[in-house]
């Protein structure tokens, strides 16, 4: 879950007004008073409104987008195996912001950039090897924001996830919101995402009718999956499927194939990213002997969505949307 590939597609209304020249409030002036916030369950204060964040890959990229605080970075850090920028919704702040990394943050160009705020998750950025966490940050006197769906939750060392995968989304947005001073933009996003969802589950199918949908990010030996912490929970769930892993108390990670197997998806959804393609995930599956006789498999039934997709993103009430029409497909066939 390290790289992506991006679609050229304007969500709808609100969330993607940014991207497609529609004006927002003015950021908060730089020198106002403290704002401490609660992330992944600890209060934290922010002696300013930082001035020079960057940010480590593209939900989170894009999270600072969305609220058009492009003025307000430094930079970003992500692969470049993305396909074309060109027609994302926010091609502006893309093109405003410098790329200081195509690997991810480190130390180094973190100081570089004269960083005022350092804002990634555990496993998108922040990570025990090579000690670039908020701790090691903090000795800098560099603060740090860590993005809510990857928040460690205690139940091993390194299972992360403290809230439904929407849930998060949405306190990342209100928590910066208010550290920025947008918070009127941030309700704005909330809302417009809120109505989009609501509207897919409405028409999602019901109780026996619900497909059961497996994500497969990657890996043959052992698939990399979704548990019920991370965003392909709800983008199953609220598209009207049933996520096969929900009981994994995690947000990515890995299962065995047995348990696939076991658990018979009607649908497999591919995130689509890094140096393996769909085309090439969807041979894999179609070809890999265990799942001959999983009910995905033997229908054809592998929806794609982008890794931006995936991971919590401003992206993700379009994700519902589209992975919910063709989930009333499937129903209907059923």
């Amino acid at each position: 879950m390290r790289k992506l590939l991006v679609t050229a597609l304007c969500l709808a209304a609100t969330v993607t007004a940014t991207g497609c020249g529609a004006t927002v409030e003015k950021p908060a002036d730089a020198k106002s008073s403290a704002v401490t916030l609660t992330n992944c369950g600890r209060e934290v204060t922010y002696d300013k409104v930082p001035e020079r964040v960057v940010t480590n890959d593209v939900g989170i990229t894009e999270l600072m987008f969305a609220l058009g605080l492009e003025d307000r970075m430094a930079g970003f850090a992500m692969p470049d195996d993305k396909g074309d920028l060109t027609g994302v919704p926010w091609k502006g702040g893309y093109e405003k912001v410098k790329w200081l990394s195509k690997d991810q943050l480190t130390k180094e160009n973190v100081l570089d950039a004269r960083a005022d705020l350092v804002f990634a998750g555990w496993n998108y950025g922040f990570r025990e090897e090579g000690g670039f966490t908020p701790e090691a940050l903090k000795k800098l006197g560099i603060p740090s924001y860590v993005l809510t769906e990857s928040c460690r939750n205690g139940r091993t060392e390194s299972s992360r996830g403290i809230m439904a995968p929407l849930d998060a989304l949405y306190a990342d947005l209100t928590n910066l919101g208010k550290l920025f001073g947008v918070e009127k933009r941030a309700a704005a996003l909330i809302a417009d995402s809120e109505k989009q969802v609501a509207q897919v589950r409405a028409k999602a199918p019901t109780g026996a009718g619900r497909p059961k949908v497996f994500l497969y990010d990657s890996g043959q030996d052992q698939p990399f999956t979704s548990g019920r912490f991370a965003a392909p929970e709800q983008i199953i769930s609220e598209a009207g499927g049933t996520n096969v892993m929900r009981d994994v108390a995690d947000s990515w990670t890995t299962v065995g194939w047995e348990t696939v197997v076991e658990r018979d998806p009607d649908v497999i959804v591919i995130c689509d990213y890094g140096d393996v393609s769909a085309e090439q995930k969807k041979k894999f599956l179609l070809s890999y002997g265990p799942l001959r006789n999983v009910s995905a498999v033997k229908h054809k039934r592998i929806f794609v969505l982008d890794y931006v997709d995936l991971v919590e993103s401003p992206r993700n009430p379009s994700a519902i949307a589209r992975l919910g029409t063709y989930l009333r497909t499937v129903a209907g066939r059923s």
